[in-house]
Order: structure tokens, then C-alpha cells, then sequence
């Protein structure tokens, strides 16, 4: 959580930063104003936001009893509210959790993820959601991806202004729009690599609180590994802006673009959870 914490103080500061360079001390003001407004609006309402985004339908226990019990058994033993369940249609295999805190939680696979699992590998990877619900790594997630969507959007604007007002005769003038012009290129990719470590920090944090949650690692561990083929032969077609939230990236990446994924290697996150029991999934 500490290290959650200083990764979130990084990214405001270089949002404060950015606003430093953008317009004095009056830019840093309307920089954070931005992001209080970003983050109000992504609190309240991102979690309608993104399961409309991908057409999640909200299923009742008798239209889904296994997920329903599972989902139910698990919040039980966690002592957090059972949250609502949600079927993403489509059959590439993925499932995330969203809302701003456990009171108002929900869950969603993919039918994809429903026809792949076996019940016992289905409950590692909900366990998985739960704790993500359970940590408040929702909420995390979100003032996380806000701040760095404020200092892109800026970014953009600075760029422009470099472009078409920065360069003039004047030296200072000059000098000022090549700061501008330099800020814009290198704030959203460090925004970028700050957000890509609070997502992997709060996964590898998932992973090992949803495995006590069940009671069971190598569930999660096998559930991992077939995500890990399917997702790549079945990729998902999803918003860059979210892909954080889901358990396995839904996108395809491969060479350079693996080392700026928001997920941990699955390799990795295997390994850990084999290491939990001392044996090999």
C-alpha cells in the first residue's frame, strides 16, 4: 500500500508539474482543479461507464446460479457486500471489477471466461475480482488512470501551443516553447510507466489475497495459464484506458510493447502463486 501510495504522489506531482511549466503557479491551480473534477466524475460514475462500454448485462442467480453462488460464497467469506454480477458478451476470456467501493461493487466475465473454467479455476479468478473490491484497488485504479488522463489531455494542449505559439525570435520565448514542446512528449509516457506500476503492484496484491480468499492458488494459478493462451489467440476488443481493469490484458502486445503492459508477466504471477503451495500447477 505504501508503495501504491508514493506511486500515486509521482503522478500527481508530475501532473503539478506539468502545470508548472504549462502556466506558473495560476497552471499548477488549474491543473489540479482538472483532475479533482476528472476524479469526482470517474468516481461517481465510471463503473456505468464501463460496463456499458462493453455491453454487460446484469444476470440474476436464476440466470446464472454457479456465478452467482460462487460470487456469494467468496463475499461471505471475505465479510464484504455481495456485489452485482455481470455477463460480457463475447468469447474471448476476461473478467474485471468495478464501483467505487464494496457498497457498490460489481463483477464481470466475459461468456468466453464462463465456457473455458471449470468451476474450480471460475472461482480462483473471482476471488481474484473480490479482492481487487476488498483492497479498494477500484477506487486506486481510477484516480490512477483520471490523473494520467488529465496530464495527456494537457499534454496535447501543450503541444499545440508549443507548435503555434512557442517558437518566436525571442530567446525566453523560445526556450519556453521548447520546454513546453519537451514536457509534452515525456509527461503522458511518465504518466504512463507510473500508472503501469500501481496496476501491476495492486495485481500481484490481487493474485496472492484472492488465492487465501479461496483457499486455493493452483486454481488461480491453472485459471492464469489458460488465460494466458486464450487471450492471445482471442484477443478482446477493448479501450486501451481500461485494459488495466481486467484480470489478464485484453490486448495483444508483443516485443517492446510487453515491457509498458499494465499487467506483470503471466510467467510471474504463476510462479508466485506455485511458490504459495511449493508445487507446480
Amino acid at each position: 500500500m505504501m508503495r501504491t501510495t508514493l506511486l500515486l504522489g509521482a503522478l500527481t506531482g508530475l501532473l503539478m508539474v506539468f502545470g508548472q511549466v504549462l502556466g506558473g503557479s495560476q497552471g499548477v491551480t488549474i491543473a489540479l482543479i482538472f483532475a479533482i473534477v476528472m476524479n469526482f466524475g470517474a468516481y461517481w460514475f465510471s463503473d456505468k461507464i464501463v460496463l456499458r462500454m462493453y455491453g454487460a448485462r446484469e444476470v440474476t442467480e436464476a440466470e446464472a446460479p454457479k456465478l452467482h453462488r460462487i460470487v456469494h460464497n467468496l463475499a461471505l467469506g471475505a465479510r464484504i457486500p455481495m456485489p452485482k454480477v455481470y455477463i460480457i458478451p463475447g468469447e474471448s476470456p476476461n473478467a474485471f471489477a468495478t464501483g467505487r467501493n464494496p457498497q457498490n461493487a460489481a463483477v464481470a466475465v466475459t461468456e468466453g471466461l464462463m465456457r473455458m473454467m471449470d468451476e474450480r479455476e471460475l472461482t480462483g479468478v473471482l476471488a481474484h475480482e473480490l479482492s481487487h473490491v476488498q483492497n479498494r484497488d477500484i477506487l486506486i485504479s481510477t484516480i490512477a488512470a483520471t490523473i494520467a488522463g488529465a496530464i495527456v489531455y494537457i499534454a496535447n494542449m501543450a503541444q499545440w501551443a508549443a507548435i503555434f505559439g512557442g517558437f518566436r525570435r525571442d530567446d525566453n520565448e523560445g526556450s519556453s516553447g521548447l520546454s513546453l514542446l519537451f514536457m509534452a512528449i515525456l509527461a503522458p509516457l511518465a504518466a504512463g510507466i507510473i500508472q503501469m506500476a500501481i496496476s501491476r503492484t495492486r495485481e500481484f496484491a490481487a493474485d496472492e489475497t484472492g488465492a487465501r480468499m479461496c483457499g486455493d492458488p493452483m486454481a488461480l494459478a491453472s485459471a492464469l495459464r489458460k488465460l494466458g493462451f486464450a487471450s492471445q489467440r482471442l484477443p478482446m476488443d477493448a479501450s486501451p484506458q481500461t485494459a488495466h481493469m481486467f484480470i489478464v490484458n485484453p490486448l495483444t502486445a508483443g516485443g517492446i510493447a510487453k515491457l509498458f503492459s499494465t499487467h506483470p508477466p503471466l510467467e510471474e504471477r504463476i510462479a508466485r502463486l506455485e511458490a504459495m503451495t511449493g508445487r507446480r500447477a
